[in-house]
C-alpha cells in the first residue's frame, strides 16, 4: 500500500508540475477590468514627446530577432508607421495578451500593435483602428501519435471537426483573448459545456500552441493564419477545424485618441493603395518555407538567445571591455551584419570593418580572420574610450567612443570644440556634440579655425551610433545577458 500511495503521490506531483504553470482553475470568473483610459494622451502629446509608443507581443510573427535583425509583420508596419508621423518609435513588450489593454488605458503605451479580433466586448475598452486583414479562429489539436502511416480518412476519424465533440472536453486559451469570448458563446451555441481552461503566466499564443503539440493539453484556439504557419514546423499539430466565421483584426488605440485614431486610419488606407501591405502580410504569413527555417534557426531569438554564430568570441572582447556583449553585438552587425568577409568601397575588412592601417597598428595579420578582427577591434575601442575620461556618464562616454571608431577620433574632438564655442556642454554626445558633428560638411562649419582635422561626413557617425542603440534596446529586450538574466550595468573597461 505505501509503495501504491508512494507512486499515486509522484503521478499527482508530475501532473501538477506539468499543468500548475500552464492553467488556473476551470471556468474562471470574469478579470477585473479598466473603465477606460485613465490618461489623456493624444496625437499632439505624442508628437511633442517625439516618441509613439507601442505595445507589442514577442512572437514569430509580430517581434522577434532572427540573425541580430529586429523582425515581424507588425514591427516592419510600425516602422512604417512612426516614420511616416515622424516619430520615433519605442516598444513596450506585454506578456500576453491578458496585459495589453490594461498598458494601453493606463498610457504605458500609445497603440496595441498586435492582431486583435474586433468584439463587442473589446470595444467597451479601446476603439480599434480600421481592420488590417480578415481570418478565421481554428482549433489546435494534435494529430494521432502514429498519423504519418494513417489514411486521411481515419486521421479526420480521430479529430474533432464537428465542435459539438467539445462538449465535456477542456480547452486552454488566455482569459482576456477573443478566443475566450468565442467559447462562451459556442457553449451556448451547441447547447452543452465546454471547459474553459485560462492560461496564466508569461504565455503568449504560440507558447500555448506549442503545448498542444508537446501533448502538455489537448486544444486551444488561434487565428488560423497564425495557427497554419505553426502547423508547418510542428506537422503533427491539425488547425482545419474551424470555430468561428471570418473575423476582422485590427490594432487598438485608446478610446480618447480620436487625432491618433484617425492618422493611423489615413496611414492604413494609404499603405492598402500603394501594396506595401500585401508584400509584408505575404512575408510573415504566406511563406511559410521561409518562415519556418526562421524558427528552426539557432539564431532566431526565442530558441536559444543566441544572437550569431560570434556571439562568444563578442562576449569576450565586451568583458574586456566591461561592456554588455549585446551593445557590442548590435555595433558587429552595424559594421558588417556578422558577414567576417565582409568588404567596405574604402578597404575595410573582416566582422568590425578595421581600416588597412589600423589593422597594421594593431598587429592584425589574418583581417578576415574573426577572432583576430573581433579581438582587434576591442583594443581599439578602448584606446578610444580611455580618450574620453572627463564623460563621467558611461552611455554618452560609449557614444563618443563609437562615433570615434566610425569617423576618426580628430573630427570628434572638432565636434566638441564647436559645441563649446556654441556654449552647449561638450561633455554630451546627444543633442549638443552630435549636433556640431552632423554639420561638419558645411563649409562655414568646417572652415572655422577651431576645425583642426577638416571636414566630415557627420551625418554617417551621427545614424551609424544612432543604430546601434535602436538594435541594443531590441537585443536588451528579446536575448538575456546571461543564463541567470541578471542585468549588468555598462561600466568603463
Amino acid at each position: 500500500m505505501r509503495r501504491i500511495l508512494l507512486g499515486l503521490i509522484i503521478l499527482f506531483s508530475a501532473y501538477s508540475c506539468n499543468q500548475g504553470d500552464i492553467a488556473s482553475s476551470q471556468n474562471r470568473g470574469p478579470r477585473a477590468k479598466l473603465d477606460g483610459p485613465i490618461v489623456a494622451r493624444d496625437l499632439a502629446q505624442i508628437q511633442e514627446d517625439g516618441k509613439l509608443k507601442a505595445i507589442m507581443i514577442y512572437s514569430s510573427t509580430t517581434y522577434f530577432l532572427y540573425r541580430g535583425e529586429a523582425m515581424g509583420y507588425e514591427y516592419e508596419l510600425l516602422k512604417r508607421l512612426a516614420g511616416d508621423l515622424g516619430l520615433e518609435l519605442e516598444i513596450v513588450l506585454a506578456n500576453n495578451i491578458d496585459e495589453v489593454f490594461d498598458l494601453l488605458n493606463k498610457g504605458e503605451g500609445d497603440i496595441i500593435a498586435y492582431g486583435l479580433t474586433i468584439t463587442e466586448a473589446r470595444k467597451e475598452l479601446i476603439h480599434f483602428t480600421d481592420y488590417l486583414y480578415k481570418t478565421h479562429q481554428a482549433l489546435i489539436q494534435r494529430k494521432p501519435a502514429n498519423w504519418r502511416k494513417m489514411r486521411l480518412d481515419n486521421i479526420d476519424r480521430k479529430l474533432v471537426r464537428d465542435v459539438n465533440d467539445l462538449i465535456g472536453d477542456t480547452v486552454h486559451v488566455h482569459r482576456r483573448s477573443s478566443y475566450y469570448e468565442r467559447l462562451l458563446n459556442l457553449q451556448k451555441e451547441v447547447g452543452g459545456k465546454i471547459h474553459i481552461d485560462t492560461i496564466t503566466g508569461d504565455y503568449n499564443i504560440e507558447d500555448v500552441i506549442k503545448f498542444v503539440a508537446d501533448g502538455k493539453i489537448d486544444y486551444t484556439l488561434a487565428d488560423y493564419n497564425l495557427a497554419s504557419i505553426n502547423a508547418t514546423y510542428y506537422p503533427i499539430l491539425d488547425v482545419e477545424t474551424p470555430i468561428s466565421f471570418s473575423q476582422r483584426i485590427a490594432w487598438g488605440i485608446r478610446s480618447n485618441s480620436p487625432e491618433l485614431e484617425e492618422a493611423v486610419n489615413r496611414w492604413i488606407a494609404g499603405l492598402r493603395s500603394n501594396g506595401t501591405y500585401s508584400f509584408i502580410y505575404k512575408k510573415y504569413y504566406s511563406h511559410k518555407k521561409t518562415q519556418k527555417r526562421r524558427i528552426e534557426s539557432e539564431f532566431y531569438s526565442k530558441n536559444s538567445g543566441q544572437i550569431s554564430e560570434y556571439d562568444d568570441l563578442i562576449k569576450q572582447a565586451a568583458d574586456s571591455l566591461n561592456w554588455d556583449w549585446r551593445l557590442l553585438a548590435s555595433q558587429v552587425y552595424q559594421e558588417s551584419r556578422f558577414d567576417p568577409k565582409s568588404n567596405s568601397w574604402a578597404g575595410a575588412t573582416g566582422l568590425m570593418q578595421i581600416m588597412p592601417g589600423t589593422a597594421a597598428e594593431l598587429g592584425v595579420s589574418k583581417p578576415y580572420d574573426p577572432e583576430q578582427n573581433i579581438m582587434a577591434a576591442m583594443r581599439y575601442l578602448r584606446s578610444l574610450y580611455n580618450k574620453f575620461p572627463g564623460i563621467s556618464d558611461s552611455i554618452q562616454r560609449l557614444k563618443f567612443t563609437m562615433a570615434s571608431y566610425n569617423c576618426g577620433y580628430g573630427h570628434v574632438l572638432d565636434a566638441q570644440r564647436l559645441a563649446a564655442k556654441a556654449g552647449l556642454d561638450s561633455l554630451q554626445f546627444d543633442k549638443s556634440t552630435a549636433d556640431w558633428l552632423r554639420k561638419m560638411g558645411q563649409y562655414k562649419v568646417y572652415s572655422d579655425p577651431i576645425v583642426r582635422y577638416g571636414p566630415v561626413r557627420g551625418e554617417e557617425p551621427f545614424k551609424y551610433v544612432r543604430d546601434i542603440f535602436l538594435r541594443y534596446d531590441h537585443y536588451r529586450r528579446l536575448i538575456p545577458l546571461n543564463s541567470s538574466d541578471s542585468l549588468k550595468v555598462v561600466g568603463e573597461p
